[in-house]
Order: structure tokens, then sequence, then C-alpha cells
């Protein structure tokens, strides 16, 4: 059986299972998340969309043939057909059952189960009406305090801090750009960055620590990188992997 690579000391840094666990699980299932559940990771992150009838599942692509095999696509597709779909293994190969795109809420209540943070990315552009739909689920589940929202599209996020002005939230970027901080302190946002970009330096996460907000690094999953993270002074670390 496939373990995880342990990071022995991470210090103050908090780890998150990207995509669930999803170096052994098939990513973004209830297995994966479940997996994770069941480990020292402090946050289980995944991705939303809205279906076609307007409903909420977490996957990471736009369609579900990588995962999936048969190509629909999720925003354009019903809820019960999404749902219906036996995913396959990460051979490649269908054969077990409980491999099935979750709901929003299913996420949300293994996160709640297992005590983990949820890290829910809004994967595309919503319309205000979908983010709060969102919300609204998360909250009537009794953890919207326990959930911190990750999103490419700034959109989404500054339509968040104005229904929400204390959430957690981090801005997801590939690279660390001229404006990014100006950014982060008008809006309120911490930063979610990939870990391989040059432009990512312990000079500029001081920066961002003494604007007061913190630094996601994503998808860490070799232990030297990991730590070299650490040393940069990061706050968390998502990884398929690494616990």
């Amino acid at each position: 059986m496939k373990n995880t690579l342990r990071l022995e000391n991470k210090g103050n840094v908090l780890m998150v299972a990207h995509r669930g666990l999803s170096g052994i699980e098939l990513e973004n299932t209830a297995s994966a998340f479940v997996a994770a559940g069941n480990r020292s990771y402090f946050g289980i992150e995944t991705d939303v969309h809205r279906t076609g009838d307007g409903k909420f599942v977490v996957i990471h692509d736009d369609t579900t043939k990588r995962v999936g095999i048969d190509n629909l696509v999720v925003e354009e597709t019903t809820y019960d057909t999404l749902r219906a779909l036996q995913l396959a293994d990460k051979d490649g190969v269908r054969g077990r059952n409980d491999l099935r795109i979750p709901s929003l809420l299913e996420y949300t209540q293994i996160c709640k189960k297992y005590g983990k943070i949820s890290v829910l990315e809004l994967k595309n552009h919503f319309e205000p009406a979908d983010i709060d739909a969102i919300i609204d689920i998360i909250r009537n589940e009794g953890w919207l305090d326990e959930t911190i929202f990750i999103s490419f599209d700034l959109d989404n996020l500054i339509y968040l801090r104005s229904v929400l002005p204390e959430q957690p939230a981090q801005y997801l970027i590939g690279t660390f750009t001229d404006d990014l901080l100006d950014i982060l302190v008008k809006y309120n946002l911490d930063l979610d960055i990939y870990y391989k970009t040059v432009t990512l330096t312990p000079e500029r996460i001081k920066a961002v620590h003494d604007a007061g907000h913190k630094v996601n690094v994503w998808t860490v999953d070799i232990l030297e990188d990991a730590e070299r993270m650490i040393e940069y002074g990061v706050d968390y670390i998502t990884s398929n992997i690494i616990e």
C-alpha cells in the first residue's frame, strides 16, 4: 500500500491535502477526502463547479473525461447525470462503485466529520447568486468558520469579500506580479502561489507577512522542496502526498 511522505520538522506550517489525498486515492472523491481525514492534514482542498441545473459538485476539470472516461461538460450537465457517472481509478480502469463525483455538501460533511479545514476553490467565474448559494450550503452545515475560499478569479474573491468581510480567502496565482501585494492588501486576501515560480522569494514572503497576510504554496510533492518552502517561511503547503 502506498504511504504518504512525512515531513519531520514542519514547524508552524500547516499541510493541506490537494484534492484530498490524491497521491493515494483518486482525486476529488469521497475516498480521497476520507483518506486525508484519517491523517494529520490541517485542511482538505477541492474544486467546486456549478452543474447545468444549478447545483454544486466537486471536480477539478471542466469536463469529466480525464477522471471519468465519458466526456461530459460539467457546467452543461445535470447534477443527477454527473453523480451517476462511475469514475475510473488511478490506473484508468473503472470498477470501484465508490468512485463518484461528490456533491459540495458531501465534501463539507466529510471535512466536518474529520475536523479538517475546508479549502474550497471557486474553480471558474461564478455569478454572485452562485457564490451566495455555495456559502449557504456550507453555512447550513455549520462549517463556514472552518472554510478557506481560494480562486484564480479575482472577481470571485472580491464578491466573497463584499458579503463576508472577515472570511479566510486566498488569491491563487502562478507568479508574484508587481501589483500582487497591493491586491492582497486592498481586498484583505491571503496568497496561494505556485511554489516553483522563480518570483517567489523569502523576501517577498516576508513582505506579504509584513502586510498582515499569509502564504500558501501549491503543489509541493518532493520533501526537499517542502523543506525549502518551510525555510522560506510559508504558512501552508498544499500537497498530493506529503503530510
